[in-house]
């Protein structure tokens, strides 16, 4: 195809026209029917910026570029589905109340307590409260309370392992619970 034949717009027509159909029914049967149009769009798109450099026979050259085209589209959607999981995490954690700026153990352990085991553990290690205010934050009473956070303590610890002191959280719920 190279130089010969016309303008550049001439020849990518003639280029177009002759390989659509290939090009397409490559495609079609390689990637779901959402993604062939802009898979045989950025194809030819690629044709158009390589006019001048095309051979004789641009099929296999062709198939080649939509090859390429389809394999980054396919890394793409890889990325957003990951990304897309990654921001449905961290919403869910901040819809639970817990930080994105804690480590994974604790996010972890943390929404493995109940809603009150969780937001009495917070109560006091990050808003710093003492029990009895705490206990007035959530409407129960101080024995109450305490009794909730012995219990949110325990599971948290359990929650944690070894690793129990992540964070200094299960430390400053413990003493301030004490």
């Amino acid at each position: 195809m190279g130089q010969a034949g016309g303008s550049p717009r001439e020849r990518f027509e003639a280029l177009f026209e002759g390989y659509h159909a290939d090009v397409a029914a490559y495609v079609r049967r390689r990637a779901p029917a959402a993604v062939v149009e802009d898979v045989v769009s950025d194809t030819f798109l690629v044709a158009w910026r390589s006019l001048d450099h095309l051979h004789d026979d641009p099929l296999p050259w062709l198939y080649g570029v939509a090859r390429r085209v389809l394999a980054n589209d396919v890394r793409g959607e890889r990325r957003r589905a990951v990304l897309a999981e990654r921001l449905a995490r961290e919403r869910d954690r901040e819809d639970q109340g817990v930080s994105a700026e804690v480590s994974e153990p604790l996010q972890a352990a943390l929404l493995s307590l109940s809603e009150r085991e969780r937001e009495a553990v917070l109560l006091i290690a990050w808003e710093g409260l003492t029990p009895a205010q705490a206990a007035g934050v959530v409407g129960c009473s101080g024995a109450t309370f305490r009794g909730r956070l012995f219990r949110a303590r325990r599971h948290l610890a359990r929650g944690l392992g070894s690793g129990a002191s992540s964070d200094g959280c299960l430390e400053m719920a413990t003493e301030a619970g004490a």
